[in-house]
């Protein structure tokens, strides 16, 4: 694969006002921001072209193809897949093709835990309340779902993670916050770990994208 683009604006071409990118130009794109970032070893196997094109769709909102992959857009994305497959390096290597409206920090639920640890349940709020001049909550990937532990703050047990996505779901419902997670625990996990009332909210809050389970690692 050539690496000729160098920017997103070379992944496509305005039509009658509108963009109309072309995938291969954006593997392109992303192969040569993945070697760039993550050193010249960094390669996207021709098995997780389906899983790209889907984070692709998504972010650039593409309507009609998201509703034939059955992806809705008001939802968020959780990204599941072995270790090593490259959910964290792929989430923030497409950043660059989502709205602005739609962009989002990448977090790791461990990061997320360890400062409840420190400062307690105010370290979760900008997380989990709207800043004076949000209409919505800031947009956050929480990766890694399920590496972080149960942690203690002055002796109060917390799950630190079914706190914030809970507290996020409210934010969902009430004015459409998006929230993205990668993990590599399966339902059952998600369950056992966090709770039915969780497992069951994210299915309201999130798009299931899947890396074949023959992906190879790419660490």
């Amino acid at each position: 694969m050539m690496n000729h683009c160098k920017s997103v604006r070379d992944t496509y071409v305005v039509h009658k006002g509108f963009k109309v990118y072309n995938f291969h130009k954006c593997l392109e794109y992303l192969e040569n921001q993945g070697r760039t970032t993550y050193g010249s070893s960094f390669h996207i196997s021709e098995m997780d072209h389906p899983t790209i094109y889907k984070l692709l769709i998504y972010m650039i909102q593409d309507e009609k193809v998201a509703l034939d992959l059955m992806i809705d857009l008001s939802k968020g994305i959780l990204v599941s897949g072995a270790i090593g497959c490259g959910k964290t390096s792929l989430m923030n290597l497409v950043r660059p093709f989502a709205y602005h409206s739609s962009d989002y920090k990448i977090k790791t639920c461990r990061e997320v835990s360890f400062e409840f640890a420190k400062n307690g349940f105010e370290a979760l709020n900008c997380y989990t309340l709207k800043q004076v001049n949000q209409s919505k909550l800031a947009g956050y990937c929480f990766d890694d779902l399920g590496a972080e532990q149960q942690i203690k703050h002055f002796g109060n047990d917390c799950n630190v993670m079914a706190e914030v996505l809970i507290s996020r779901y409210e934010q969902f419902v009430e004015n459409n916050s998006i929230t993205h997670i990668t993990t590599n625990l399966s339902a059952s996990e998600i369950e056992n770990n966090y709770g039915n009332r969780l497992r069951s909210r994210m299915r309201a809050m999130f798009n299931l994208i899947t890396f074949d389970k023959n992906t190879k690692d790419k660490r």
